[in-house]
């Protein structure tokens, strides 16, 4: 593992909070989210390695990679313990950076993520991974902003929809078929366990691939959790509601402050 200099922005002041978004995504997925939370933190945001302004080393990349890349950037910033929040592929991210580096962390929040699939929940995954191996990330873009976002927002929001795609087609298609295959990849249910810093798990009620069952499954398994559902939401839920996402976190971490 060679741990990289990843690009990032650092805002607030407090106890640090590192923001780790999800495949294909940026830092900027955060922006939403960080007003509520720069008074009484600081909040870095970083992009994952091949993302955004960060470096392109060769692929594949593993999870112990996107690892030791958060623990590389806690150290260059001198950060003693960190709490973590994670959006999807972040929100594996966090929990293993926890338990690979438990000295390091204060919390851990987990956000529209899997674990305790079943095998049909891996195939659907690995047939979508799949069909862009074969046909091309672009052929399924519909389709994924689709699994993404509700429709109403996609209605009404035709510019964050194509700032989006435009987000997913500027991520080298090796890069986002490489962190693709880390999410489909990653099963967290043996190891959770092992994570015991308090943890906020939270999902959208709509949300198809990392739905109620497997969030429920996940604070289950963690030793120190508790969960929130949010009623009318899908996967993208910093982009589409920040508002709604902000208060439970901002109550979560002003308690493990």
């Amino acid at each position: 593992m060679n741990a990289i200099e990843v690009g990032y922005t650092v805002e607030g002041e407090g106890p640090p909070l590192y923001m780790v978004h999800g495949i294909g995504s940026r830092r900027a997925t955060w922006a939403g989210l960080v007003p509520s939370l720069a008074d009484d933190f600081t909040c870095v945001s970083y992009d994952l390695r091949g993302h955004g302004d960060s470096p392109v080393p060769p692929t594949p990349y593993s999870l112990d990679d996107l690892v030791e890349d958060l623990e590389a950037l806690r150290d260059r910033l001198g950060h003693e313990r960190i709490h973590v929040i994670g959006h999807s592929l972040g929100g594996m991210i966090g929990p293993a950076y926890a338990r690979a580096h438990p000295d390091r962390v204060r919390t851990v929040t987990l956000l529209s993520t899997a674990a305790g699939r079943t095998e049909e929940d891996g195939a659907k995954v690995r047939g979508v991974l799949a069909a862009m191996e074969t046909d091309g990330i672009e052929t399924k873009l519909g389709a994924l902003v689709e699994r993404w976002y509700t429709d109403a927002f996609i209605a009404a929001r035709p510019d964050a929809i194509e700032t989006r795609k435009r987000q997913v087609l500027d991520t080298p298609a090796h890069v986002f078929l490489s962190v693709f295959h880390i999410y489909a990849e990653t099963e967290m249910a043996p190891w959770l366990h092992e994570v015991a810093c308090p943890c906020l798990v939270l999902t959208g009620e709509l949300d198809g691939g990392c739905n109620p069952r497997l969030n429920r499954f996940i604070a289950d398994t963690l030793p120190d959790s508790e969960l929130v559902i949010l009623d009318g939401l899908k996967h993208s839920i910093l982009i589409e509601a920040p508002e709604r996402v902000a208060p439970p976190v901002r109550e979560f971490l002003l308690r493990h402050r």
